[in-house]
């Protein structure tokens, strides 16, 4: 499961790029209970979004430029610019070469073999985010991919991600765990796009845990987002929505099914 227990290719990091942060801010902030806190210009305006006190992601302004509206997953790497390497000669590519920032930690923005964009987080004084799995917080990772024996093969070689084969009706599901720790570790699905029609692109999509998800679909659409697949149960993994804000930031949410132990 995803903790705040950060080893080497755990998720350890999300951030929202967006045109308009104000808006954001209020969207997230109505539909999660986060408080944005700025940063100053020496960050680019790079700032935290919280809960409690506690940070949930982070998110900053960003132009047509700089892509579309999107959350972007990062991954623990304790040397950046080798994994950024790796990354290369497994045939992705690296997108923002490796950058220190400021005594925090050290970034890249790279992209797996079939173009899908991921971070990677080697962390200084900031070792990650505070808090994951409770309601308002990520909880849970999936990547929509044409071919997943390719990414599970590029994400092992770079990241030293494992995998594992979990059973559902109708088939099995792809799940991504870092090296050695396990299938309690597991973070994330591979789910093939053939298999999703709400999903068009390979892509990295965060799950955001809530007490209700029909609540939170409903108040999605009230504030301006959009439903791109209604609240859905999942035998014994909980009720599923998927959704964008206003912006096209693609998301979902989850009221995760209480799991034994």
């Amino acid at each position: 499961m995803l903790t705040t227990r950060y080893v080497t290719g755990a998720p350890n990091w999300i951030d929202l790029g967006t045109p308009d942060i104000d808006g954001a801010t209020s969207f997230y902030g109505d539909l999660f209970g986060w408080e944005f806190q700025p940063g100053g210009p020496e960050v680019g305006g790079y700032g935290l979004f919280q809960l409690g006190g506690r940070t949930t992601a982070g998110g900053m302004q960003t132009t047509p430029e700089q892509g579309p509206p999107s959350w972007t997953v990062y991954f623990q790497a304790p040397d950046a610019d080798a994994t950024a390497r790796a990354a290369g000669q497994a045939h992705g590519s690296v997108r923002m070469q490796p950058m220190d920032v400021q005594d925090l930690g050290r970034m890249a923005i790279l992209a797996d073999q079939a173009g899908v964009s991921f971070g990677l987080w080697q962390p200084g004084r900031n070792t990650g985010l505070d808090v994951v799995r409770e309601p308002g917080s990520l909880c849970w990772l999936e990547l929509y991919t044409a071919d997943v024996p390719a990414a599970a093969a590029f994400y092992h070689s770079v990241l030293g991600l494992e995998t594992f084969g979990v059973d559902f009706p109708g088939g099995t599901y792809t799940t991504f765990a870092p090296a050695g720790e396990g299938e309690d570790a597991m973070f994330g699905g591979v789910v093939p796009l053939a298999d999703d029609p709400a999903e068009e692109e390979a892509h990295w999509l965060p799950y955001f845990e809530v007490t209700d998800t029909d609540a939170t679909v409903a108040r999605a659409r009230e504030l301006g987002g959009t439903v791109r697949m209604p609240a859905t149960d999942v035998p014994d993994v909980g009720r599923v929505a998927k959704l964008t804000d206003p912006y096209g930031a693609r998301f979902a949410v989850i009221r995760s099914e209480p799991q034994p132990g």
